[in-house]
């Protein structure tokens, strides 16, 4: 069956080396509908950011752009506005039929540290075609925080399809239909939209922006850091916001959503001509999400930055789309379901690093 491919068979291409890594994969980067993937031990600090092309290697290219080679064993600070390439430990060896996509995991966004991955005969970020067979690089541009990395932190994800599932908007409705995918109706385009909660049930508190020349977060202390020395509180009763230009924002859904057990989902942009302004995302959603003991949907974080102009955002406007996808068959654990999920439930919440 066509769809995205679940836990029990990304551990079926694990065994059977399709994906490989050194040292090998532990249990704890396999999701319900993805695998997480680890930082090398080598970053390379480069002068521009790059795609090594359709015919060539990453390594190839690697020596037009590189200024210097970091050593990640101890950690190292990757530095605000600075790119960086960082060799993963996984590679992979796609079967027939089997495609990828990498997004940024959910802290990693909500750090707004941009994180793309690489590949050899790469023409797009974040993308494998099918019969890919080879390794795999991370890019890395700390947006607004410099950060402490060591190997063997995860910061993006990839998810592998064996062909497309996409729902189109009449299955979408149907399905919406038999299990209800968000709190209220259902703005249903291209995939379900989603829009920005500016109007609190509770208290002014809408979102926060980040303070710039703020210190160095080390990514593996959780919980360790005063949020108020690296983010400013939003708080308005009017029901909008104006964005300034450059500035980076975590904002939240006024929609809780739900992703059944049988479907993953992906953000997606909501049309550019909506505004001077983008969401960011970490995009995937797994099985499970917003389901279960936290009760029924979960708000969507949105990570948003503001392009030339300032522009007013107002509440209840429509700021992006979530895509659904069918799962070749479900997974054997959901989001939130016995495994360590920082977010289910959640709400406006900061990165798993602040207190």
């Amino acid at each position: 069956m066509n769809g995205v491919l679940p836990d029990s068979e990304i551990r079926k291409l694990i065994e059977t080396g399709a994906i490989s890594a050194d040292p090998a994969i532990i249990p704890e980067q396999i999701q319900p509908a993805s695998l997480d993937l680890r930082l090398g031990t080598t970053a390379y600090r480069l002068r521009a950011s790059f795609l090594a092309g359709k015919g060539k290697r990453v390594e190839d290219r690697l020596p037009d752009f590189q200024m210097h080679q970091m050593d990640l064993t101890d950690g190292a600070v990757l530095e605000r506005g600075c790119v960086y390439l960082v060799p993963l430990m996984e590679r992979v060896s796609l079967p027939a039929g089997l495609s990828a996509v990498a997004n940024a995991k959910s802290s990693t966004g909500r750090l707004d540290l941009l994180t793309r991955l690489v590949a050899d005969d790469g023409t797009e970020f974040d993308r494998l075609p099918e019969d890919y067979d080879g390794p795999l690089y991370a890019e890395i541009c700390p947006r607004s925080f410099s950060v402490l990395v060591r190997p063997g932190m995860r910061l993006n994800q990839l998810r592998l399809r064996d062909g497309q599932a996409v729902l189109s908007d009449t299955e979408l409705r149907d399905l919406n239909a038999r299990e209800p995918l968000v709190g209220g109706d259902a703005l249903i385009d291209q995939g379900l939209g989603f829009s920005v909660d500016l109007r609190p049930d509770h208290g002014d508190l809408v979102g926060y922006r980040a303070r710039p020349h703020s210190g160095v977060i080390d990514l593996d202390r959780i919980g360790e850091y005063d949020a108020r020395e690296f983010w400013d509180e939003l708080r308005t009763t009017e029901g909008r916001l104006i964005l300034d230009p450059g500035a980076f924002y975590i904002l939240v859904s006024r929609e809780s959503v739900a992703i059944p057990a049988d479907y993953a989902a992906e953000m997606a942009p909501y049309l550019a001509m909506v505004g001077e302004f983008r969401v960011h995302y970490a995009g995937f959603f797994d099985p499970g999400f917003g389901i279960g003991k936290a009760g029924t949907g979960a708000r969507g974080v949105l990570e948003v930055r503001c392009h030339e102009a300032p522009f007013v955002l107002e509440d209840g406007q429509v700021v992006g789309r979530l895509v659904y996808e069918r799962m070749a068959r479900r997974p054997d654990r959901l989001y939130g379901a016995g495994i360590k999920s920082n977010y289910q439930g959640q709400g406006l919440k900061l990165a798993k690093q602040f207190r």
